[in-house]
């Protein structure tokens, strides 16, 4: 790969009109496109749903992932359900994508008896061991030097396996982002990196983020790769990731992707994004919908039509919220998760605390 070039260049195989550039067009097969477009409208109506619920105080904090869909489906769509994926906190798709069920990222948000982490987590800091999913952590770029740890171990076994990771535009200036690409690069660790450029790090726009022309190029520095991709283009993100991973395998070492996207919603349900964003700026986002461009491109091959689009917008809506329903009446964890859920044998003075506790609510022995 010659890095000077690709880290200016921008990859796009779909374009806004769903026409392909058939010399790169990965050619996937029509269940594996049905199944991410899929993925991504229903992401789009989980997220209005639980932003929905964060509107209504029935939740207490959401992030939105609107406009950004391609990128975390088309990168979840390349790997292996073996490879290892470390998370930020907008990539929902990604989770969807790799089997996690509707109801496990509802409860998540709830913090519920049904939630996998019990409560500690703020909502949307989605973890799924059996789906090789990583904790998501709000310190920014964190998750960056994870991946590269998860990836030399993984280099050290000799496993045939690779570790994705993502990060913000904003956190690439995070003292984490030089320590987990530096790392992983003269390992030669089998990483993904991407960059999702969504113009925004909360209020803070891009221009004013980084003095390189481009976050692909910062790869450069490091000895890798760096790619440069349209991030409202699923196939040309799953085309990128798949080759990223290839090269990993083959052990040549970590690629940087910039996925260039856009925030089509605020940073947060905290978050008032029509104080900094230009109204005219997201227009023309819009009409770069990463959904709509790939419906164009599946009815085009005359695998999708309008009535299979409704069907499937209706069954999602239905699945999320029945999902919601159910969470809702499910009770918070209870107490004595927070002595149980710790370690893996508890300690005799974890235990007192709790006989203690237990003893205080008039309840008997922990058996």
């Amino acid at each position: 790969m010659s890095t000077a070039v690709e880290s200016h260049d921008l990859l796009s195989i779909l374009a806004p009109d769903g026409t392909v550039d058939a010399t790169l067009d990965p050619r996937l097969g029509d269940e594996l496109l049905l199944r991410m477009y899929r993925a991504m409208v229903t992401v789009r109506i989980l997220d209005e749903r639980l932003l929905n619920l964060q509107r209504q105080g029935r939740i207490y904090f959401y992030l939105v992932s609107k406009g950004q869909e391609a990128c975390s489906v088309g990168s979840a769509a390349a790997l292996t359900p073996e490879d290892w994926v470390v998370p930020a906190y907008r990539q929902p798709g990604a989770f969807l994508f790799r089997g996690v069920a509707i109801k496990d990222m509802v409860a998540q948000c709830y913090g519920n008896a049904w939630d996998n982490t019990k409560g500690r987590q703020m909502p949307v800091h989605y973890s799924f061991r059996a789906q090789n999913m990583v904790s998501i952590s709000s310190p920014i770029g964190t998750q960056l030097i994870q991946a590269a740890g998860v990836a030399m171990a993984m280099r050290r076994r000799g496993d045939a396996r690779v570790a994705l990771t993502f990060i913000g535009d904003g956190g690439t200036s995070s003292n984490d982002f030089h320590s987990g690409l530096n790392f992983a690069a003269v390992d030669k660790a089998p990483v993904i990196f991407i960059c999702e450029n969504n113009g925004w790090a909360i209020s803070c726009p891009t221009r004013k983020q980084t003095g390189s022309e481009t976050f692909a190029q910062k790869a450069i520095a490091y000895g890798m790769p760096g790619v440069r991709v349209d991030g409202n283009d699923v196939l040309a993100v799953y085309k990128a990731t798949r080759d990223a991973r290839e090269r990993a395998l083959a052990g040549e070492g970590p690629t940087l992707l910039e996925l260039v996207t856009y925030r089509m919603g605020g940073h947060s349900s905290s978050d008032d994004p029509s104080r900094y964003v230009p109204s005219e700026e997201l227009e023309a986002w819009e009409r770069k919908c990463p959904i709509a461009r790939f419906k164009l491109y599946l009815e085009a091959k005359g695998i999708w039509d309008e009535a299979k689009d409704e069907a499937l917008r209706e069954e999602a809506r239905a699945e999320v919220n029945q999902a919601v329903r159910d969470n809702e009446r499910v009770p918070r964890p209870e107490l004595e998760t927070l002595f149980t859920d710790v370690y893996a044998e508890m300690p005799e003075t974890l235990r007192r605390d709790l006989e203690r506790e237990r003893e205080a609510r008039g309840e008997g022995k922990f058996p």
